[in-house]
């Protein structure tokens, strides 16, 4: 390469996302530092690791260096971990590799969100130099590399950038910021060390600043000059998770908090753990107050804590050290007894990080637990991270017991659809003489809320869960009972609710000639058409196999592309009401036809079902009534 300044042009997404970062961002113009500094702290980090295979890599002293000059308006950090080569400079500043960086574009013109919030969980990194600095340099050098492989990036974060030599002897990486005239405030000494101190004072790197000197006089009156300045620490450069929870504040915690999760509020609540015996490690978990962005979009591509041995950063093992249900949790994991040079392919296996990953699954859960407690927390907690909680009722099926537990449910006993029903709370209200947990799930509170199949149950007094998460029909298929009593759905198979009147009425032979008849206008639609013993107010419902998925979940299903299988549901007629009375005394076939062409399209549109034809359906109905009133 030659001495020559290339110039290159940013990605389009980087464009983008320098845009947002520099206009959306600008009231917290401050955290430009934090990003940077834990941009260096991370490249320390890594050169710790890569000393474990090469010693000769290693600083004596690593640390994270902020130098000013307010006359020249700039501000310096500098770091001595691992540097970068050009081409990992071009990747890692030009390019954005994220799968889900497009995503999060689109999303932020929909102005559902905050823009501030959707940007501190997507973390905007090095590009925050934007926010304060009209022009930005980096000069790095690539631990174990040659003088003459140092490169400078420069940029004004419009469009693109320039690439060049330059000669620097030491490893590591120097960012320079020529901060825009408005900025000049942060070439302060003062601003930038309480800057540090607020956002980075748990970094595991002594971050050191100039002191601060002053010319002295001596006994006779004479000005003695100043001493030359030397760089002292302004951090606690320790690592908060190996202190005793009880000499850290709540202050340092979300501060700790902010710096690993790029996010701009508080943690919810958090669990800190030093654990001894068989083996040793420590852990510092958060709860966040707010849904990460992507934590539904790239569930499997995620971070979230990150794993340490003994202090030394190994990898993000968010998916090695907590299951894909808890993937909302933050914090740090620091092993004494998994070795150093441990990869990602031998945590698969390592029967210590086993233990740890269960350990810490039960602290988790067992912190939620207590949470519960606490309803109004708990309240806010579930409005969160409630769905992605119930997913560890399929996946752990060893804490599959206290995870239910944790669920909240509405109820008919509720007058809304405040979630708050614990199983336990069921239970302690079942009726005398019933064993079965009943319930029923649909696409929308208002759908279960008002479903015909509830009728004899509120008639009858019995209470019924409403599930009506697009995740609670997946997850109900997976479970069977809870503390010896079995889930029934309300919607599906037969019910038996004890009432021996309903036992004791057969259908007369007029009756069953009437439903014999319905289900052949049916056939291609119905698997039978049968006397309900559920309805009171309705005509007809639907009533899935006991085991068959429900007709709502089955559209969502084919919307996405997925083929269903041809599952017919029964059709229940309510022989008491009276337009299936009108219904049973019509001669003309054809009108019968359509009657039960209707009792049947408005059975399905109750179970959240799609009518292939709905024009037809309109038309039809008005025909109908049309005849009834000549």
């Amino acid at each position: 390469m030659t001495n020559t300044a290339e110039k290159f042009e940013f990605q389009a997404e980087v464009n983008q996302v320098l845009d947002l970062v520099i206009h959306s961002l600008y009231s917290n113009k401050e955290i430009f530092l934090r990003e940077l500094i834990s941009n260096a702290s991370d490249a320390c980090d890594k050169l710790r690791f890569e000393a474990i295979k090469n010693p000769a890599l290693l600083a004596e002293d690593l640390n994270i260096k902020v130098d000013f000059d307010s006359e020249a308006k700039t501000v310096t950090i500098t770091d001595n971990g691992i540097g970068m080569t050009r081409d990992e400079v071009i990747a890692n500043i030009g390019t954005i590799a994220n799968s889900g960086t497009k995503k999060y574009l689109e999303s932020i013109a929909k102005k559902d969100r905050d823009d501030a919030n959707l940007i501190g969980q997507f973390g905007v990194g090095f590009y925050a130099s934007f926010i304060v600095a009209d022009e930005v340099e980096i000069r790095t050098l690539k631990a174990g590399e040659p003088a003459d492989q140092a490169i400078s990036w420069k940029s004004d974060g419009k469009s693109a950038y320039t690439l060049e030599s330059i000669g620097k002897t030491t490893q590591g990486t120097e960012i320079i910021l020529h901060l825009r005239d408005e900025e000049s405030e942060f070439a302060d000494n003062f601003r930038l060390r309480s800057l540090i101190k607020k956002y980075s004072e748990h970094v595991a790197f002594p971050i050191k600043m100039l002191e601060v000197t002053y010319p002295e006089k001596d006994d006779d009156g004479n000005e003695i000059p100043a001493k030359t300045p030397e760089y002292e620490v302004v951090n606690d450069a320790t690592a908060l998770w190996k202190k005793a929870p009880s000499d850290i504040k709540d202050e340092d915690y979300q501060a700790f908090y902010k710096q690993i999760s790029n996010d701009f509020s508080d943690a919810a609540f958090w669990t800190h753990n030093h654990i001894e015996g068989t083996q040793s490690y420590s852990n510092l978990l958060y709860v966040p107050s707010k849904s990460p962005f992507a934590m539904y979009q790239n569930p499997e591509d995620r971070e979230g804590l990150k794993l340490f041995i003994k202090r030394v950063f190994i990898m993000d093992a968010a998916k090695e050290l907590l299951p894909n249900y808890l993937r909302f949790v933050k914090g740090v994991v620091d092993s004494n007894d998994l070795p150093l040079n441990v990869s990602r392919e031998i945590l698969q296996d390592n029967p210590l990080l086993q233990k740890i990953k269960s350990g810490l699954v039960k602290r988790v859960l067992g912190l939620l637990k207590k949470k519960a407690l606490d309803t109004d927390v708990y309240a806010t907690f579930w409005k969160e991270f409630g769905d992605t909680l119930k997913e560890g009722v399929v996946e752990d099926f060893a804490n599959r017991e206290a995870v239910l537990k944790l669920l909240r449910f509405a109820s008919t006993e509720n007058k809304d659809a405040t979630e708050n029903v614990t199983l336990e709370d069921y239970i302690s209200r079942m009726k005398d003489g019933q064993d079965k947990i009943y319930y029923i799930t649909g696409e929308s509170y208002e759908a279960v809320k008002n479903s015909p199949h509830l009728e004899l149950f509120k008639k009858e007094g019995v209470e019924v869960l409403l599930m009506h998460s697009r995740i609670d029909e997946w997850m109900m298929g997976h479970v069977q009972e809870f503390e010896g009593k079995k889930f029934q759905s309300v919607a599906k198979g037969k019910l038996d609710l004890g009432q021996e009147d309903k036992k004791e009425k057969e259908p007369s032979e007029a009756d069953k000639s009437f439903l014999e008849k319905i289900q052949t206008h049916l056939k291609d639609h119905v698997s039978e058409v049968t006397a309900s013993t559920r309805l009171v107010d309705s005509a007809s419902c639907l009533v899935m196999d006991e085991h068959a998925m429900a007709i709502h979940m089955q559209k969502l299903m084919e919307q996405a592309g997925q083929a269903m299988p041809g599952q017919l549901p029964a059709l229940e007629i309510n022989l008491d009401h009276p337009l299936v009375q009108h219904i049973e005394h019509i001669d003309n076939e054809a009108h019968f036809k359509q009657w039960s062409e209707l009792l049947f399209e408005q059975a399905l549109l109750a179970e959240g079902g799609q009518l292939k034809n709905p024009a037809d359906y309109v038309q039809k109905m008005n025909k109908l009534m049309l005849d009834i009133l000549k």
